[in-house]
């Protein structure tokens, strides 16, 4: 499935484009996961949006993307999410390329840090990500830090 890719900076969201990525979001980290968390947490406005779009206009993978020393020391990459309806395409992989590849065009080549569910490690890892310090908890959820230099 070939998605359309859309980078934007917050402001120039449209109403239907953050309406989406909220939606998926909540569907995802809050009901699927079952974690009530703040994710509306005020670092949008300060990120880049990243936005993959089925042939169908449906939102089918999103992430949002810092500079470095907005989140992390580093750039970073967060809230990556594909949707229910749009796994076991690949398409998880096609949105970490995106991402590593927009973090290079926006903020020049530099390492990335994210905040990773551990259940995700094997699959950062085959992207050259590394982990870095302990596990922690977030929301319940165990999380490594990661790093690709």
């Amino acid at each position: 499935m070939t998605l359309t890719w859309i980078l934007k900076p917050f402001p120039d969201l449209t109403t239907p484009e953050l309406y989406a990525l909220l939606q998926l979001r909540s569907e995802v980290f809050v009901v699927e996961q079952t974690c009530a968390f703040q994710d509306i947490d005020g670092q949008d406005q300060l990120a880049w949006h990243l936005l993959g779009y089925a042939p169908t206009g449906e939102l089918a993978a999103y992430t949002r993307l810092f500079e470095a020393g907005i989140s992390y020391p580093e750039a970073s990459i967060g809230r990556v999410v594909v949707s229910p309806r749009f796994r076991r395409y690949g398409l998880g992989r096609e949105l970490l390329h995106q991402s590593i590849a927009a973090v290079g065009r926006l903020f020049g080549e530099q390492p990335i840090q994210i905040g990773a569910q551990l259940y995700l490690q094997a699959f950062y890892e085959s992207f050259g990500f590394r982990q870095v310090g302990a596990g922690y908890l977030e929301d319940d959820i165990p999380h490594i830090h990661m790093v690709r230099a």
